[in-house]
């Protein structure tokens, strides 16, 4: 199986608020932080993206932006400017284009949106995203993004037979041709999990355990697997990914075993032996370490009656 696939599959990505933003003159607004994903790309014009402690990021036709508003961030022409509060924007107003701007000179029109995802295992967002992808208007996946953005846009406007399936396949299609382009530019000293995903020893390991979760892995198992010596695979990996492979398989393990238990289509027993363990009570040691709380419990709060 292909781990980006799986991570991006196990987040069950949305579209929500989609969006805009139609401008001229000097203006900025300000965006609080929620810990959610925000998106957008520039349809005409050109503003600044401003962020405390970062250079301010110029931003023009056709480029794509996705940011993690684990900080709050401004959109305008001048850092100077005192923002208005997008959020009161929307409330006063309760129309999803924000007008800014005095009205002279060539407008900015962006388009966008925020990305929602499944609260089981949203930390794995962290390990996935970086707190900014731009995309330039001259990269190929620009316009592909945009084009499938449009197209999910397209399906929710006019709502038909399997339009809830072509959205869901669209948005997984966005966020893998996102990470794609991410993962090409990744620093190979940044530890991450998509790091991970780029590095050819860390990756191929990562696809084994993502492929066969239920399999018994050992460190040199894995490294024979990627054809290098055990401590020099357990160091590569640690150092690439922040942790350590038996216990980023024990992580992914117990991500799945939290997906299974809130679907609720499989008892207790059947999810410990789908993932690797050999009893229930193996299992729900190892779970309610990571959880805090027991498998039953977790499943009862996930599924109540």
């Amino acid at each position: 199986m292909d781990p980006f696939l799986d991570l991006i599959q196990l987040l069950r990505p949305r579209v929500m608020l989609t969006a805009g933003i139609y401008a001229s003159g000097q203006w900025a607004v300000s965006f609080p932080m929620r810990n959610d994903v925000l998106f957008c790309w520039v349809e005409l014009g050109e503003c600044q993206l401003f962020r405390e402690g970062a250079a301010p990021l110029p931003l023009r036709p056709g480029d794509f932006v996705l940011i993690r508003t684990s900080a709050s961030f401004t959109l305008g022409t001048d850092p100077a400017l005192r923002p208005e509060d997008s959020e009161s924007l929307v409330a006063a107003s309760n129309d999803p284009v924000l007008r800014l701007g005095d009205g002279t000179g060539t407008p900015a029109v962006l388009k966008g949106g925020r990305f929602v995802f499944d609260t089981t295992n949203e930390e794995l967002l962290t390990g996935l995203l970086p707190a900014l992808i731009r995309v330039s208007a001259d990269d190929t996946s620009s316009w592909r993004l945009r084009a499938f953005l449009s197209l999910n846009e397209t399906e929710s406007k006019d709502h038909g037979p399997g339009s809830d399936f072509i959205s869901t396949r669209l948005l997984e299609i966005i966020l893998v041709e996102i990470l794609r382009h991410e993962s090409h530019r990744v620093d190979r000293d940044h530890t991450s999990l998509l790091a991970g995903l780029s590095d050819p020893i860390a990756a191929r390991a990562l696809a084994a355990m993502h492929s066969q979760v239920a399999q018994k892995w050992t460190v040199a198992r894995l490294a024979r697997l990627c054809g290098v010596s055990r401590s020099t695979f357990a160091t590569h990996f640690q150092r690439i990914v922040g942790v350590g492979p038996i216990d980023y398989l024990q992580r992914w393990r117990i991500a799945l075993a939290k997906d299974a238990l809130c679907r609720g289509q499989q008892t207790i027993g059947e999810v410990a032996v789908s993932i690797g363990f050999k009893s229930s009570s193996a299992f729900s040691t190892a779970f309610s370490k990571a959880v805090g709380c027991s498998p039953r419990m977790y499943l009862s709060r996930a599924n109540p009656a």
